[in-house]
């Protein structure tokens, strides 16, 4: 199965709170919501394991995707995703999409 690694940070001036508050109430229903989502987890980084300094991003989000294919040419452009893709883009800067599969 296709999975989806998303990694970015919040804009300057964007609350935590507020930004987890619309990944709960918000992103989390209408993104599990759609049919070729398998799973869909938006991760806090909060320190690294190894080396100084903070992580490089802020948050990560993994996402199992069913139909790569479908999700692309039918949900990418959908009223759903463009939805919350527009409001993710106010709260996020430098986001990095990556299909990513399991080494076997």
């Amino acid at each position: 199965m296709p999975n989806l690694v998303l990694t970015y940070t919040l804009r300057p001036g964007v609350a935590k709170d507020d930004f987890e508050a619309w990944v709960r109430d918000t992103d989390y229903p209408a993104m599990r919501g759609l049919k070729r989502v398998g799973s869909f987890v938006t991760y806090r980084a909060e320190q690294r394991l190894i080396g100084e300094g903070p992580p490089p991003f802020d948050y990560v989000e993994l996402f199992a995707i069913e139909d790569m294919a479908g999700f692309t040419a039918e949900d990418m452009p959908g009223d759903t995703v463009q939805r919350i893709m527009g409001e993710f883009f106010g709260f996020v800067e430098n986001p990095a999409f990556t299909i990513v599969a399991e080494v076997k």
